[in-house]
């Protein structure tokens, strides 16, 4: 199959690159800079599993000239947008888009249709350093997907045998929204806990403060069990201890985000997740306190 990965940041890339590595046929749509930055040094991996370095094959909107087989997407939620323009020349009849997050899915099938929208959970931790290289946190790096509709068709395993064997874990789910759901739930917790109190699970432990973990986890949960989605016990069983890890360097990207003075996805991991709360008319104060926290961090970035 003809994979094109829009995005060759610190999720995108590291996936694509990984494919690339295993001899798929992978193209990465990227913006001008970083397309510079990739030709003159090649797209770098700095991982616990083991550092590569690789000479993608690289596209931008203009130049693609016929469909591909599986879009992956690879960018920030806010960035989503704008992109579809630039990868609708690589949408064909038969096209899957493998997405990254519950918001993005509307948009991407009101745009190109239900059939082509697959569901998708990325579980990585990574970030680009200041030359540009991809530096992965841990050994965890892992995709799941399969059709909305839980009846994964031909296409969808196509998908599946092309990922398979790619030096990360590649799972064809038959559950892919509770899946996406517990994703949203553990994600959100993270992000919430980390920039609200602003530091790393480790050190809001050492601060005592795990029981505002446990609470802010409940309210995620409270939504996704409204929404039709409970996380299942195991999912909680092991997601937790994540959450509550004495020493824990863990962090979300948008805490990191923010201590790099970045745009953060509030609007698509929070927000998206308050407003369902709302409409269900669910407390959710710490959710509400964690997103506040996050609109005056980006007032602040807009205004300086």
């Amino acid at each position: 199959m003809r994979i094109l990965v829009v995005g060759a940041g610190a999720t995108g890339g590291l996936f694509g690159g990984l494919l690339a590595h295993a001899g798929r046929d992978v193209t990465f749509l990227v913006r001008a800079a970083r397309a510079a930055q990739l030709r003159e040094q090649g797209l770098q991996i700095r991982s616990p599993r083991g550092d590569l370095t690789i000479t993608p094959q690289i596209a931008q909107s203009e130049t693609i000239a016929a469909p591909f087989d599986a879009i992956v997407l690879g960018l920030k939620a806010y960035a989503l947008e704008a992109a579809m323009d630039d990868f609708a020349p690589a949408v064909g009849p038969q096209t899957l888009i493998l997405p990254n997050g519950m918001r993005h899915l509307d948009v991407l099938a009101e745009r190109f249709g239900n059939d082509r929208v697959l569901g998708g959970v990325c579980i990585v931790a990574s970030t680009l350093d200041a030359q540009g290289r991809i530096v992965q946190l841990n050994e965890a790096q892992q995709l799941i997907y399969g059709e909305r509709s839980g009846k994964n068709g031909t296409r969808v395993r196509e998908l599946d045998a092309t990922l398979q064997g790619a030096g990360f874990t590649a799972t064809l789910s038959d559950h892919i929204l509770l899946a996406m759901w517990e994703k949203w739930v553990f994600l959100a917790s993270l992000g919430a806990s980390t920039c609200l109190m602003r530091g790393s699970i480790g050190s809001i432990v050492a601060a005592g403060g795990e029981p505002v973990i446990a609470k802010i986890f409940d309210e995620c949960a409270s939504v996704a069990h409204e929404s039709g989605y409970t996380p299942s016990d195991a999912f909680v069983a092991s997601m937790r201890p994540h959450l509550t890890t004495p020493g824990s360097p863990l962090t979300a990207s948008m805490y990191r985000d923010m201590l790099a003075g970045s745009r953060v996805e509030a609007d698509q991991i929070l927000g998206d997740l308050l407003a369902r709360a709302l409409g269900f008319g669910l407390a959710t104060p710490l959710l509400e306190a964690a997103y506040t926290t996050l609109n005056v961090y980006q007032r602040g970035l807009t205004h300086s």
